[in-house]
């Protein structure tokens, strides 16, 4: 998978041998992982990403393992502000399936039932970056239209506000008490701010997701 090269693949298993296994069947889809050897390992990692992680990624998280379980570990990722940028695939025994398929309706990507097909994991590893790097961008977005609307003044804001509510300049001006002249300028630097041409384009960037 070139698409994303710093995607990375979170592995918390406690048996070594699965992590070594899974680890290598990435290496030929020419993917990254980093394997914890539990629940918590993970989590004191994980504590650095603050918001979200810097890339596209996914956790395969077993379901049952000494100390905290793949379950718990999953209760905790969901009061989590970055816990939708790191989709979450459960590696589930048979008699863990019910367990992990509650989880999936709770918001985990997906389970993969021990012993599972190779091609058929991996597809969904890649399904599962794929949302995180969605997710991330839509985020970074967010962040860059908010620090776009935190530069506005407040007379460009109450411009703004008119401009996108249809009004033409002299309606604005006859508004806000100001000069059709100081209209033009307010919305000529609104839209040079805002990274957009017309009021209809400034419409669609401000309309909500």
């Amino acid at each position: 998978m070139t698409q994303y090269p710093d995607a990375k693949i979170y592995l918390v298993d406690d048996d070594v041998g699965v992590r070594e296994a899974l680890a290598w069947l990435l290496r030929t889809r020419r993917l990254l992982s980093e394997g914890y050897d539990s629940a918590e390992a993970f989590m004191e990692a994980a504590s650095v990403w603050r918001e979200a992680p810097s890339a596209p990624c996914c956790v395969m998280l077993d379901v049952r393992m000494s100390g905290m379980s793949g379950l718990a570990l999953f209760e905790r990722f969901l009061a989590l502000p970055w816990q939708a940028c790191a989709p979450v695939i459960f590696l589930s025994g048979h008699a863990d399936v019910p367990t992990a398929v509650d989880a999936v309706k709770r918001g985990a990507f997906d389970f993969c039932e021990k012993p599972f097909s190779d091609n058929a994991l991996v597809d969904r590893v890649e399904q599962a970056l794929n949302q995180s790097a969605q997710v991330l961008a839509q985020r970074r977005a967010q962040t860059e239209l908010q620090q776009r609307l935190e530069s506005l003044t407040e007379r460009e804001r109450d411009v703004m506000d008119l401009v996108i509510a249809g009004l033409p300049n002299k309606l604005v001006a006859d508004q806000l008490n100001i000069s059709v002249r100081t209209v033009e300028v307010h919305r000529s630097r609104v839209f040079d701010k805002m990274g957009v041409k017309s009021a209809v384009e400034l419409a669609n960037v401000l309309r909500p997701a």
